[in-house]
């Protein structure tokens, strides 16, 4: 048990330095957490406010970074491909339990247009004409982290790249 402990605080520690390289995490410049009052709302602007769930979602997908790809790939030690990433990212990290391919995975959860996406909503692709074929975990700044193919590892993406822009579909929200 201690060792898988281990193993997690060093991924969110590892993960942390990555999101303060990317821009995402500022430790300079971060602003404490909102304070939520017992009636439900917060103190803060909720638009920017992230769950802790969806935090742990972005934390655990950055520290795939760079795991080989598999097609039907659904852990790391296997590889992973798009929707198998997405599945044991959410599984592990929210114990949510997100299923089947990217096209299964974006009939859940609640539509999001692409200037609303908060870190752990799922972004959707149009790859090779195929509607709903390609899905990534948002992380913030325009970014998302994703398996791409069998040519590469677990990466993160800019939106803004205009090939991701061209076949970029919609984002999806599992948090509330």
């Amino acid at each position: 048990m201690s060792g898988s402990r281990y193993s997690l605080a060093a991924l969110l520690a590892g993960s942390s330095l990555v999101l303060n390289a990317c821009g995402v995490l500022s430790y300079a410049t971060q602003s404490p957490a909102p304070v939520v009052s017992r009636s439900g709302g917060a103190a803060t602007d909720s638009a920017s406010h992230i769950s802790d769930k969806a935090s742990d979602v972005v934390l655990f997908a950055l520290g795939l970074i760079e795991t080989g790809y598999r097609f039907g790939g659904k852990n790391p030690e296997a590889g992973l491909d798009c929707s198998g990433m997405v599945s044991y990212v959410f599984q592990k990290s929210a114990d949510m339990r997100l299923a089947g391919s990217a096209a299964d995975l974006a009939r859940q959860g609640k539509p999001v247009p692409a200037a609303q996406l908060r870190p752990g909503d799922l972004v959707f692709f149009n790859i090779g004409h195929k509607s709903y074929s390609h899905v990534g975990i948002y992380i913030g700044d325009d970014r998302f982290v994703h398996a791409p193919n069998s040519l590469g590892k677990v990466r993160t993406e800019s939106l803004k790249n205009s090939w991701f822009a061209a076949r970029f579909e919609e984002g999806r929200t599992y948090f509330d």
